[in-house]
């Protein structure tokens, strides 16, 4: 995995020059809130989730851009479904830090589609039931994350969205992939 994360902070660094020579950009910041999903059957599947970027967008065409952006994104607490009663399993919970690209393509002036894509250092903390003894499993990684959402710009600055984002999170064969399903909106400066 850290041989994937160096390569593909290197081909972000070759990048930056080809992507400098764009006329226009701009700096951006946006934030989500929606309904975070978690696919282990022992807990609840959906909880509050959020997440926040920063990024700078170059103008590549008239109605194309691309970037890079970091952020932070909190996949919620997940608490145990009856299924379980008698064994005592603490809540799972997902958390991190981005890192990556991003590009959006202008369909009308007003109406656009996007797309993220990059690495996600995560936190979490799952658990799961062996032999009747509860089984925590504590632990942080590099994974990945991928994105996709269409909105409405009001104007040069603002735009509200709506996206989908997974975000994988796995190590040891324990998983903590997860996904958000949100609405965003958006500042550019």
């Amino acid at each position: 995995m850290n041989k994937s994360l160096a390569a593909l902070a290197l081909a972000a660094v070759l990048a930056v020059p080809a992507v400098s020579h764009a006329q226009d950009g701009n700096f951006y910041v946006n934030g989500s809130v929606g309904q975070a999903h978690y696919g282990k059957s022992y807990f609840n599947h959906h909880h509050f989730g959020y997440d926040a970027n920063f990024g700078y967008r170059w103008d590549l065409a008239p109605a194309f851009k691309a970037g890079v952006e970091v952020g932070y994104a909190n996949l919620g607490s997940y608490a145990v479904r009856s299924s379980y009663p008698g064994i005592a399993l603490p809540n799972a919970n997902i958390h991190g830090w981005t890192l990556g690209g991003t590009a959006k393509y202008d369909i009308t002036p007003n109406w656009y589609v996007s797309g993220r894509a990059g690495l996600w250092r995560w936190s979490g903390r799952t658990a799961q039931p062996m032999a009747g003894v509860p089984v925590v499993y504590l632990s942080h990684g590099n994974g990945y994350y991928a994105g996709a959402g269409f909105g409405y710009n009001f104007d040069s600055n603002w735009s509200i969205g709506l996206n989908y984002n997974y975000y994988n999170g796995s190590k040891h064969g324990y998983s903590l992939n997860s996904s958000l399903t949100s609405v965003s909106a958006e500042y550019r400066f």
